[in-house]
């Protein structure tokens, strides 16, 4: 797929200013169009240890709810490791963006 090409349910890769031009991601197709809730209460394995989370992210794919990279858990990447499931998205108030895993690339939301 090209870089800013379109894909369902929406997601193209966003410039990224951090990293070469060109980038592309093979899993835009896999995204669910709401997977993950930004009501989901958390990071289940947070919660369930008793730590806190810095941001949380949901999986585009079967809607894993995990905490980001900055917080003490890492589980949305964890979930990634274990499940293979590449696409996450930002459960922040006023970010609209997701992540490629196994592309590194950022995604956007479609305008069209």
């Amino acid at each position: 797929m090209a870089p800013h090409e379109a894909a369902e349910p929406g997601w193209i890769v966003a410039e990224d200013g951090g990293r070469p031009e060109g980038r592309s991601c093979s899993h835009l197709e896999h995204a669910v169009p709401e997977a993950g809730s930004a009501d989901a209460g958390g990071c289940a394995e947070c919660l369930a240890q008793g730590i806190s989370w810095v941001h949380l992210r949901a999986c585009l794919t079967c809607g894993h709810v995990g905490c980001c990279d900055s917080s003490r858990g890492r589980h949305a990447t964890a979930h990634y490791e274990q499940s293979g499931h590449p696409l996450a998205r930002s459960l922040e108030a006023g970010e609209t963006w997701a992540w490629c895993y196994s592309d590194e690339a950022f995604l956007r939301p479609d305008p069209r």
